[in-house]
């Protein structure tokens, strides 16, 4: 079975007539550049029976873009993860990588935590 591609285009209708829909100034300020994030990598055992993960989290911009930041970082390290509850998780041990990617690529403020 296909996956339904929702579209989100930002196209939002509404039935209020003093409605004003948001700039392109206000979406960018909600999604900051790379440069100005403040990106915490780590890893953790819990709830996972024993087995590392690496945990990108805080990063702030949307669902898509977050979920390419996750192909690229399981990519980069050559493996498995997901994106969930707002964290990117990378299987294993590639805090090193993972850190490495993330400063070829812009984010200037990581932090291994």
């Amino acid at each position: 079975m296909a996956k339904k591609h929702i579209s989100t285009s930002g196209l939002v209708y509404s039935t209020d007539p003093d409605f004003k829909g948001f700039s392109e100034e206000e979406i960018n300020e909600a999604f900051p550049e790379p440069a100005q994030q403040l990106i915490k990598v780590k890893l953790e055992t819990k709830h996972r029976a024993g087995k590392a993960v690496t945990l990108v989290d805080n990063f702030r911009g949307s669902e898509e873009q977050k979920e390419e930041l996750g192909k690229k970082l399981k990519a980069f390290c050559g493996t498995g993860g997901a994106v969930k509850d707002g964290e990117i998780i990378v299987q294993g041990d590639h805090r090193d990588k993972v850190l490495q990617w993330l400063m070829k690529n812009g984010y200037t403020k990581t932090k291994k935590v």
